[in-house]
């Protein structure tokens, strides 16, 4: 048979036990308020701190995802605004080779347009050797060098790879993350591929003299340089294609993070309204216990003895 002790001993035993039971549990829900998550450990809710945990993979998942889209549309926008420049210099070389194939031009004059084609030939080799958000040659593939070198002549030769390269964005979408120099700068010419950078260097090259008719040379290139703005053009709407997509994609990740972030809220947030309320009875009543075990531990059977 047990006894249970009433004597004082029992009395204290009982008030600290009930008081500490209350302070851990006030101490629990201020902690849940700092943090705003119900749970303190697994064993609290097993089922929702599994869902937390794949929650959890999902998110660090989702960041090297989110990560990925932003460097592809960094590195496309880098592209499109390449391209731009690109765009404008060799609309600038055909309107100089226009100007460079009238009879009414002397030889001099066409020689100082020349030396403004040479100028462009340079402009448009610094642009074909861009460099991505990474560093790396933007219009080179996978390459760690330069895109283009030049050659003895002074002509740019394409030193990257075949393939601009792909870059992972999740749920199996993935997106090129450019061009490659062959694209941009070969043209399609009555089903003859072109070099535009040659053309270019070509034409600044007869120009200043290096061929006997000049202006001829002028007229011909006319040709090569219009499908080079027209294949330019193209290549504009490309990127621009693929930016869009990234737009689209980069939304469907700001949604499905949401929706995690509602769902791990849901799942082991804490209500802070139904929170700050059970505080406050808990201090309630922890005040009440501590005042009432004051009174209590103080009275003494010889305070009733008259």
């Amino acid at each position: 048979m047990t006894i249970n002790p009433t004597g004082t001993t029992a009395f204290y035993a009982r008030a600290r036990s009930d008081m500490t039971a209350l302070r851990k549990s006030a101490e629990k829900t201020q902690g849940q308020l700092s943090t705003g998550e119900r749970l303190e450990k697994s064993s609290d809710d097993p089922v929702a701190a599994s869902r937390l945990r794949t929650l959890a993979r999902a998110d660090r998942l989702a960041a090297v995802d989110v990560s990925n889209t932003n460097r592809a549309a960094g590195d496309l926008g880098l592209a499109d605004s390449a391209l731009t420049s690109i765009a404008d210099l060799v609309t600038r070389v055909r309107d100089l080779s226009i100007q460079a194939g009238s009879e009414t031009l002397n030889d001099k004059q066409r020689a100082a347009i020349g030396i403004e084609v040479g100028e462009i030939h340079t402009q448009l080799v610094a642009l074909a050797n861009a460099r991505d958000m990474g560093g790396h040659a933007l219009f080179g593939g996978a390459t760690t060098g330069e895109a283009y070198g030049i050659d003895g002549a002074g002509q740019a030769v394409y030193q990257g790879t075949a393939d601009a390269g792909e870059i992972e964005l999740g749920e199996g979408q993935t997106v090129i993350r450019s061009l490659t120099g062959p694209e941009i700068f070969t043209a399609d010419l009555n089903g003859t591929p072109v070099n535009l950078l040659g053309i270019v260097k070509d034409l600044s090259l007869a120009l200043a003299g290096g061929v006997a008719d000049p202006a001829q040379a002028a007229r011909d290139a006319l040709s090569g340089l219009t499908a080079g703005v027209e294949n330019i053009a193209t290549n504009q709407t490309v990127v621009g294609a693929r930016l869009v997509w990234l737009d689209f994609v980069a939304g469907r990740q700001t949604d499905l993070g949401e929706m995690r972030a509602a769902d791990k809220a849901e799942t082991g947030g804490v209500d802070i309204a139904e929170a700050m309320i059970r505080l406050q009875e808990t201090m309630t009543v922890l005040q009440a216990s501590q005042a009432g075990f004051a009174r209590l531990s103080g009275l003494s059977l010889f305070d009733h003895i008259r």
